[in-house]
């Protein structure tokens, strides 16, 4: 049986998961208080998180950056905030989903269960592959670094996976519907939240010496690397 640990600081949100997610296959295991979730993540394992923002001793975005800076635990944001800035946050720092209050049980019980399967596929053995190349840029989705003309640059997880998704179909332009699919799993984000994206990613690749920036807009349709 998986093990998940709620951090919420509501009793009736965590009772009626608990029985949820116990129907699923979920032992679940409840922190009111970001002290007490800390605890329990140095002395147990989980299998997934689900994470309130707002409680009693701070916010939870601050667990969620110090669980990315030394654990891949898929993490799912359940909270009463619902503007684009947050979920923006909550996602660039690695949130797995993000899920508005109020919620039904049974839809975090599936999001949970379709983010562990990701997780899943990716770690499945696999050929390394070769780093992908165009014009200078290089892919690397092994080291999951990203170089152009062979000097690193530094990017978000999400601005990763983006240039990766582009990167592995060079010429194909991409709808921002298709790149919610395929960058953000699914999750409800507007249209905006790509194209701030794509304008941070544009930025700190650069542009090609005839002036050309790598990722270009096809007004109308969306985002494509290269021609």
């Amino acid at each position: 049986m998986r093990r998940v640990l709620l951090v919420e600081d509501e009793v009736g949100i965590a009772d009626l998961l608990r029985l949820t997610l116990a129907d699923g296959g979920y032992a679940l295991d409840h922190a009111a208080t970001l002290a007490a979730a800390r605890a329990r993540l140095q002395a147990e394992a989980y299998d997934a998180v689900l994470l309130d923002l707002s409680l009693p001793d701070g916010n939870g975005i601050d667990l969620c950056r110090e669980l990315r800076a030394s654990s891949t635990v898929p993490i799912l944001i359940l909270t009463a905030r619902r503007s684009e800035v947050d979920r923006i946050v909550g996602l660039e720092l690695g949130a797995d989903d993000y899920v508005v209050k109020p919620f039904s049980p049974r839809e975090v019980v599936a999001r949970l269960g379709a983010v562990l399967r990701r997780q899943e596929w990716a770690r499945e053995p696999a050929e390394a592959p070769s780093p992908l190349s165009w014009h200078g840029l290089e892919v690397d989705e092994a080291r999951r670094e990203v170089r152009v003309d062979g000097a690193p640059v530094s990017l978000t997880r999400t601005e990763f996976e983006l240039v990766l998704t582009m990167a592995r179909r060079p010429g194909r332009v991409f709808s921002r519907e298709q790149l919610i699919e395929l960058v953000w799993h699914g999750a409800f984000i507007q249209d905006r939240v790509v194209d701030s994206v794509v304008s941070r990613l544009r930025r700190k690749l650069g542009a090609l010496p005839d002036g050309r920036t790598y990722i270009r807009t096809v007004h109308g349709v969306g985002y494509g690397l290269g021609e």
